[in-house]
């Protein structure tokens, strides 16, 4: 079992920046492939980013290339997301995933998530 916490969310004017974090209780962190979806009113869930169990490899959605990273650390359970140039249309509540393959996460179909934190850009 994984539980995922995320924390970071909040409002933002166009252009700039915010860190989301999503903590992952137990001990196989550095098992699992951790991913980034976001969810806009009245949208489907949509594909953000995603990193390999060791971090070497990442994976972006087209529309946050450039503009988002993400990261993680194994020693604190953690998987980042750095947002800048932030746009109104990146609203949305922002989810974290966990599962041991990349095609599961970046499917999204992992086992594991988060319950979500608001991003809100105001234009």
């Amino acid at each position: 079992q994984v539980r995922l916490v995320e924390s970071g969310g909040g409002l933002v004017q166009a252009g700039g920046s915010l860190r989301l974090s999503c903590a992952a209780s137990g001990r196989t962190f550095s098992r699992y492939v951790m991913g980034w979806f976001r969810q806009a009113p009245g949208k489907e869930r949509e594909f953000v980013a995603a990193i390999s169990s060791s971090g070497d490899k990442t994976y972006y959605a087209d529309s946050v290339k450039g503009r988002f990273t993400i990261s993680r650390d194994n020693a604190k359970n953690t998987v980042y997301l750095q947002m800048n140039s932030l746009k109104p249309e990146d609203t949305a509540v922002y989810y974290c995933a966990a599962d041991e393959l990349v095609r599961t996460v970046v499917g999204g179909r992992s086992d594991y998530w988060g319950q979500g934190t608001q991003v809100t850009v105001s234009s």
